[in-house]
């Protein structure tokens, strides 16, 4: 396995970004995978090393580079606690135009680089980032074929960015991972933007785990099923591997 660190030029400032594909056997087609709350950690370049390991060319960014920041780790549960608060405001400044502006030039360096297979791209976010997933395929139907939101929140807003707005620019086939408890995204919620999907004919599945809670697949995570984790790698490798390659 080949692993990299390095900063990518944005018109922003300069994106950290882990790169990790395999040594042998490409170019490997491109996933983006798009960061949660806490930011890069271990656990993270962790699971894009999975991916990895699956013959892809993985780009996991730093979403926070415009505010000087890599993670926030761990994240305390006390919802006064300092970190917490910040968390949140970090999180506020990740706007959906402002990672659809890195995910332009992170497709141009993926599309510069020889180990990476020009084409077909899939992307994945988990938590805050579900929207960013989704948002990337409506943005660039043109490269992005397959897109899954991990417990992404924000499911259905009045906001034209909202996933369930935006799904039916997408050509991409599109996947939903879905805690059964949820508060960011209750069940009533998940059934609208299935109900949604629907109506508008789009390529999705939106798919609800059971006895599970947001954040069930990272393994430091309290909240970690190992069952519903693994059910949930099933699903994303058998969606990038047959649509992006």
């Amino acid at each position: 396995m080949i692993e990299r660190t390095i900063d990518i030029e944005t018109r922003d400032g300069r994106c950290t970004t882990f790169v990790v594909h395999p040594e042998r056997g490409g170019p490997a087609p491109v996933l983006l995978f798009y960061m949660d709350a806490p930011g890069i950690r271990e656990e993270l370049r962790d699971m894009a090393r999975r991916l990895a390991a699956c013959g892809y060319y993985v780009m996991l960014p730093n979403l926070y580079y415009r505010d000087g920041v890599m993670e926030i780790w761990p994240i305390p549960m006390d919802p006064e606690a300092p970190e917490r608060k910040r968390m949140f405001a970090l999180m506020s400044n990740v706007t959906i135009e402002n990672v659809m502006r890195d995910t332009e030039t992170l497709i141009a360096f993926a599309d510069a680089d020889a180990a990476a297979r020009p084409g077909s791209i899939g992307t994945l976010g988990y938590c805050m980032s579900g929207q960013h997933a989704i948002n990337a395929a409506a943005r660039f139907p043109a490269r992005v074929t397959a897109a899954a939101s991990l417990y992404g929140v924000m499911l259905i807003t009045d906001k034209p960015t909202s996933p369930h707005r935006v799904a039916n620019k997408a050509k991409a086939e599109l996947y939903f991972a879905c805690a059964e408890r949820d508060s960011w995204a209750p069940l009533d919620t998940v059934r609208q933007l299935d109900a949604s999907l629907k109506e508008d004919g789009v390529l999705a599945e939106v798919e609800i785990y059971p006895d599970t809670d947001h954040g069930f697949a990272f393994p430091l995570r309290p909240v970690y099923r190992k069952q519903a984790a693994e059910r949930h790698w099933e699903r994303l490798i058998n969606l990038f591997r047959r649509r992006v390659g």
